[in-house]
């Protein structure tokens, strides 16, 4: 990821801590804001020192180029001085530009043109911002009802058929003629009778019941992947600077 360097310069302390504040409320890491103040500057350079009056601030931000826009919309709500007018001012410059200068801030003043993404404490602070939004997707689940299964147990009939064997006994008659004469002489004139048992097999059925098969339900759960694709939208803003005569300034390109 590139970074850049930004430097605002303003000329009370107040202005300055304000600046860092906001950085901070944006979301700015501490780390990234660097503070200079006259001592530093009577250190530094000859030409920032003598531009910047006591007891005047520098501020030096480290920022990702995608927030570079962000970051100098919150540095410019708190007034920072341009240290080349201010050179104008000291006789560096022609004054002509210095009166220039001049009736742009009165015409347009900074603070009521910003119109910057902020957090809500900076917006609280600068009531003149635009809140920007922008739509988060958040993909949660919930248990719905999709179907029921039931089993239920009940009766039914079919006919069945089975072969047996039965076994049957009756009564024969048998006659012969006796020729014998030894059966001539004696002959018993007494009644009697002679008897057989008939005897026959039926078929007998009865039914039994015995379990078979155990049927039940459980529930098997399984996974898988849906992709919820949906379109968030985002707010962004345009800044755009006008110059005393109304006409738009050309952003500066690094």
């Amino acid at each position: 990821m590139a970074y850049e360097t930004l430097v605002a310069v303003y000329d009370t302390p107040a202005h300055a801590d304000a600046a860092v504040r906001a950085l901070k409320a944006a979301g700015f890491h501490e780390s990234d804001i660097s503070v200079f103040n006259g001592e530093h500057l009577k250190a530094g350079k000859a030409t920032l020192s003598a531009n910047v009056k006591e007891p005047g601030v520098v501020i030096s931000l480290r920022v990702p180029e995608s927030e570079v826009a962000h970051a100098t919309a919150v540095l410019d709500i708190h007034r920072p001085l341009d240290v080349h007018d201010r050179a104008v001012t000291m006789g560096v410059a022609p004054a002509a530009h210095v009166e220039t200068v001049k009736e742009t801030i009165q015409a347009v003043p900074l603070a009521a043109v910003q119109t910057v993404a902020v957090t809500p404490k900076l917006a609280a602070a600068q009531p003149d911002v635009l809140r920007l939004a922008e739509e988060q997707l958040q993909v949660g689940k919930e248990m719905a009802e999709t179907g029921r299964t039931r089993v239920r147990r009940f009766v039914t009939e079919k006919d069945v058929a089975a072969d047996v064997t039965l076994h049957e006994e009756h009564a024969e008659l048998i006659r012969k003629a006796i020729s014998d004469p030894k059966f001539i002489g004696d002959i018993d004139w007494a009644d009697e009778e002679i008897e057989v048992v008939e005897t026959a097999e039926h078929a007998v059925a009865k039914k039994t019941a015995k379990i078979v098969e155990e049927v039940a339900l459980r529930k098997v759960g399984t996974d898988h992947v849906e992709t919820i694709r949906d379109k968030l939208r985002r707010q962004q803003v345009e800044i755009e600077r006008l110059d005393a005569q109304g006409k738009v300034i050309p952003a500066k390109t690094a």
